[in-house]
């Protein structure tokens, strides 16, 4: 392994910026004579909008729909049978279908003067019938969120196996009702928009926070009528998306609109009401889920019905579906078996639209198919890790084609989840439950085992339906007139670590000076077309694409650097930078001198290109790469006031090669934190009017550092066929495995009480409210 290589945990080169604070966020730029808007948000969640009233002192800077002319809405219309597709205005017009839709746009020298705008302007309505619960929605006679349709169903995905004949015979069978919360992504940076027109270089420029550069100016000319030629989208340090800000927003349509009538920059920063309540959930899902097994507590078939709040509208280009089909397709998760049958709803409601998150439906499903599970070893009589164990892939069935026809690429579960047994100990914490705790708390073990399907290609994204399907990922490398070298990628980092990792890739080809060697994202004007950042990707495609690129130029300096020699380029080699020939060498910087600066040196017949490459990568398989994940959780549960205090957690990941092991554990470990927050802290409650009741960090918990704990990592590396280096993606993995690992502990805790929780956040109240409804609960005291 080189010291700056595939493998090597170097040291992040954009953490220099960011902890000295020298990171250059959206707010951070200083455009002369920019003005702030702010917008006037509806006040209810459902009503006929009739009229907009603006003060006349104000006509001239308050911007609603009528003044829209031409400008095209917001339409995610995935060819898709059966999806029902929404449009939403850039201001409202007609209709108003969520607490915190945009009505009017209001411009003043600063946000507090446009806020002072925006609270003179009045909004007459007739309030209708909102409906705020997905299960609700689906009634026959509910409230419309979007009458056209006739119903509240965005779209239905379903897997239709023969379950009825192994329902009759099979000896186990468990059912199992669960919900999760409503909550939200929460970056550490805010969505944010500075749009002005570049009247020298005649683009439409937007400085935006986004995962999206290329998708964003798709959608935005699409709105605005315009070809790409003549927008621009920069998309500088990004303070977290987590799928976020991996869409086209209202406000960049708006925000693009207004500067094409103004002769000044306009901004608009998100704050966190508006994070809170108005612009985007996620998470909101409910199963009706049984398993059948035999005696033996072998997994014989999964039924299920489940439905995802997808709010009011549905996202561009995502789609409001993905939720939806993405529980339908992993349920399965790593488990053999052969009969499956599944339901999967995408539901409208009168709410926020939701997005995709850090894992996308899969910490859902693996807290579904998990619990059942645990619920077969109870059946069984057999310790929960034994039944796992007893239905996973085994290394001699892979590559496996699993009841969905999921191609899992290579690996041993079985070898992850014994490491992740012993890495907890597992019969220590049995005999410890033995033995009464002193405090009067209940020690229990979980775990959970998922498999993450990332890095999805042209075959996946194009049966989805998505109007912006991913081909070739493309990179364009430079070698530059003092021999250093430029990266260009149309992927972009909001917290992945690429300016490090990608360098890892040039330097384990080129062997050029780590410090030399630059990456360059996040600008339309300057990096190949891209459907960028999410899905556990970038280092799979991105990184497959600079390979490709750096091997090229390669190619091209050891031809130049074989006739500064003087011998065949058969006899050459690049490493360390530098062109080498037995004990001779020249190096890279004196191979790009005679490009640049002295061409007479260079030989007859040259590759014309030069020295700046573009490559493309598409994996071998495009289906995705499978990362597999084993996470182990102890707790300790108060019965008395329903704290849970987790005591000790450990994941033991398989993600191919790793490029960067460090940067591994953070994605890791951070994602751990957030999948911790949705098991026990994060909900985004609505009242029945369909009221946001978590406008402030009062109101909506975080877990911090005093609720995560110290996460141990440890690694597995079984490279992937398919991908350059064997690479996988993981970006994801941490934040799906939280949810079932403790919700698994929890119970394994309750066990004495007969007493177990599903819905999430697992809260004090609802251990409390489960201890209350138990039999069993004259055994506590709750003084």
């Amino acid at each position: 392994m080189a010291t700056h290589g595939i493998g090597a945990s170097v040291l992040r080169k954009e953490d220099d910026r960011f902890l000295r604070g020298r990171g250059q966020y959206v707010g951070d730029f200083r455009l002369t004579g920019t003005r702030d808007v702010a917008f006037v948000r509806s006040p209810v969640a459902h009503a006929r909008l009739e009229h907009v009233h603006v003060p006349d002192e104000f006509k001239n800077v308050v911007f609603t729909a009528k003044h829209l002319t031409g400008i095209k809405p917001i339409i995610s219309a995935p060819s898709v049978k059966g999806f029902k597709y929404s449009v939403e205005p850039i201001l409202a017009t007609d209709k108003l279908r969520y607490v915190g839709e945009m009505v009017a746009m209001c411009v003043a020298p600063t946000r507090a003067e446009a806020e002072d705008i925006a609270g003179a302007v009045t909004l007459e309505f007739e309030e209708l019938p909102p409906v705020t619960d997905m299960l609700s929605a689906c009634e026959p006679g509910s409230p419309l969120v979007h009458e056209e349709w006739g119903d509240n169903i965005f779209v239905e995905f379903s897997e239709n196996g023969p379950i009825e004949e192994v329902a009759k015979t099979a000896a186990i069978k468990v059912t199992k009702t669960i919900r999760t919360a409503r909550h939200c992504m929460f970056p550490m940076e805010g969505r944010g928009v500075i749009a002005y027109r570049d009247p020298r270089l005649r683009y439409l420029t937007l400085i935006t926070s986004t995962q999206f550069p290329h998708s964003v100016q798709t959608g935005l000319c699409e709105c605005l009528g315009l070809d790409h030629g003549l927008v621009r989208i920069i998309s500088p340090d990004v303070g977290g998306g987590f799928g976020y800000k991996g869409l086209l927003c209202p406000e960049e349509v708006a925000l693009g609109w207004l500067a094409l009538q103004v002769d000044h920059p306009v901004r608009w920063l998100e704050d966190c009401r508006e994070h809170l309540t108005a612009n985007a959930n996620c998470r909101e899902h409910h199963y009706q889920i049984t398993g059948y097994a035999d005696a033996d507590g072998k997994l014989l078939a999964i039924d299920c019905v489940a439905h995802v709040d997808a709010g009011a509208y549905s996202a561009y280009p995502i789609s409001s579906g993905l939720e939806a089909a993405q529980i339908a397709n992993l349920l399965p998760g790593p488990y053999v078996f052969s009969a499956y049958r599944c339901r999967s709803f995408a539901v409208a409601t009168n709410k926020c639209p939701t997005l995709p998150y850090r894992g996308v439906a899969r910490s859902g499903v693996c807290l579904a198919i998990e619990a059942i599970m645990d619920a077969i070893a109870r059946e069984a009589g057999m310790e929960p890790t034994e039944v796992r164990l007893r239905n996973m892939v085994r290394p001699e069935q892979m590559p496996f084609e699993n009841v969905v026809g999921k191609h899992f690429d290579s690996g041993d579960h079985p070898e992850c989840m014994r490491r992740a047994i012993e890495a907890i100990r597992l019969s220590e914490i049995r005999a410890r439950q033995q033995r009464p705790e002193p405090d009067g708390r209940l020690i229990g073990v979980g775990l959970s085992f998922f498999v993450e399907q990332g890095a999805h290609g042209t075959s996946v994204l194009a049966s989805w339906g998505r109007p912006i399907v991913p081909g070739y990922e493309q990179a364009n490398v430079k070698l530059t007139a003092d021999g250093d070298v430029e990266i260009h990628v149309g992927t972009h980092s909001h917290g992945q670590g690429h300016e490090t990792t990608y360098a890892q890739v040039a330097y384990e080809i080129l062997g050029v000076n780590f410090d030399k060697i630059k990456v360059v994202q996040g600008d339309t004007l300057y990096t190949p077309y891209s459907t960028s950042t999410w899905g556990s990707r970038s280092m799979v495609y991105g990184g497959g694409a600079v390979a490709n690129a750096s091997r090229l130029l390669a190619k091209r300096a050891a031809h130049i650097g074989a006739w500064l020699l003087q011998t065949d380029v058969a006899n050459v080699r690049v490493a360390d930078g530098k062109v080498i020939a037995g004990n001779s060498s020249v190096t890279l910087r004196e191979v790009a001198r005679a490009w640049y600066l002295q061409p007479q040196n260079l030989p007859p017949n040259i590759d014309t290109g030069g020295l700046d490459v573009t490559a493309g990568y598409r994996a071998e398989r495009d289906s995705g790469t499978f990362t597999y994940a084993a996470h182990a959780a102890v707790v300790a549960v108060d019965p008395a006031t329903g704290t849970i205090e987790i005591l000790d957690y450990v994941v033991v990941e398989d993600g191919g090669t790793l490029v960067n092991p460090m940067i591994v554990d953070g994605q890791i470990c951070g994602g751990t934190a957030q999948g911790i927050g949705t098991c026990l802290y994060e909900i985004m409650p609505f009242d029945a009017q369909g009221q946001p009741l978590a406008s402030t960090m009062i109101d909506y918990m975080l877990p911090g550092a005093t609720e995560v704990p110290d996460i141990r990592v440890l690694h597995m590396q079984t490279p992937s066929p398919y991908t350059e280096f064997g690479i996988k993606g993981l970006g994801e993995g941490g934040a799906v495995g939280p949810p079932a690992a403790i919700v698994s502990a929890v119970n394994d805790a309750l066990r004495p009480l007969n007493v177990e929780v599903q819905d999430l956040p697992v809260t004090p109240e609802r251990i409390l409210a489960a201890i209350d409804a138990s039999p069993k609960r004259a055994t506590v005291d709750h003084a």
